[in-house]
């Protein structure tokens, strides 16, 4: 299902967070959002879950407003993993992804097969079925965020929005779980932090500077040492991964200036 942004802005204490910010996502796209920190990617991706109302602008799911859709309606078309979940009680593993099941639900509704059948493909495809009766806040933060992840699988929407889903996660486990994203034919909206992650599992990057995108398309044509050193002030090298062939960044910071 596509997801589109038209003209965001979020204004806030006399302060431009949004600048009309306008991208979309096509059905089955994995598209990333990169920025420095306070560059505003939390923020658009509040406005797209519905934690946060934008001053102006519009967010479209499947063409309909998604601020006009009743709250069942939106979790069926759209799951969400923010940056700061958290769960104040000690739930279970199974207990928490089940959580994802209500959209699909009745008010008076009972745990069905079928949903029991799509929390354990859920919590076996984020390598977490083995933590499924352990209690939730003994799990560390790599397992916590997994677990987060098979919830929002198991909610099976059509448009999956990921606020940094990596941290906290092994280097391992940041492939795993961007490759099952990749390959669950949804429509994938995230913020990433690490660049070389972006480059190998998005289609498309939007690089967002102070509220503003400030360049778009794949990863190969926009991730341009240029790019990089002014909107990220590092020194890039590119070069090309020997196996797959994507590319990959080496970063250090830009020489010293000379002090006169």
């Amino acid at each position: 299902m596509r997801i589109d942004i038209d003209a965001l802005t979020v204004e806030t204490a006399g302060a431009r967070l949004l600048d009309q910010v306008t991208l979309g996502a096509a059905d089955g796209q994995l598209v990333g959002l990169v920025g420095p920190n306070g560059s505003g990617k939390s923020t658009l991706l509040r406005c797209v879950y519905r934690a946060l109302r934008p001053s102006a602008g519009a967010v479209r799911i499947g063409g309909d407003d998604l601020h006009a859709l009743s709250t069942r309606e939106g979790a069926r078309r759209l799951a969400a993993l923010p940056q700061d979940a958290v769960a104040e009680f000690d739930f279970t593993v199974a207990e928490i992804v089940a959580m994802g099941r209500l959209p699909h639900q009745g008010p008076m509704a009972r745990t069905t097969d079928e949903d029991r059948r799509r929390c354990d493909e859920a919590l076996e495809g984020v390598g977490a079925g083995h933590l499924a009766e352990r209690g939730f806040l003994t799990l560390s933060g790599g397992e916590r965020q997994r677990v987060l992840i098979a919830r929002a699988l198991a909610q099976q929407p059509r448009v999956l929005v990921l606020d940094e889903p990596t941290n906290h996660l092994d280097i391992a486990h940041q492939l795993e779980v961007l490759a099952l994203v990749r390959g669950s034919g949804l429509t994938v909206l995230t913020a990433l932090h690490d660049l070389n992650l972006a480059a190998l599992h998005c289609d498309v990057v939007h690089v967002i500077e102070s509220g503003r995108i400030v360049a778009s398309g794949p990863p190969q044509d926009v991730l341009t040492t240029e790019l990089l050193a002014d909107v990220f002030g590092v020194r890039a090298h590119r070069v090309t991964h020997p196996e797959t062939g994507v590319l990959q960044l080496l970063f250090d910071l830009p020489p010293a200036r000379p002090t006169s």
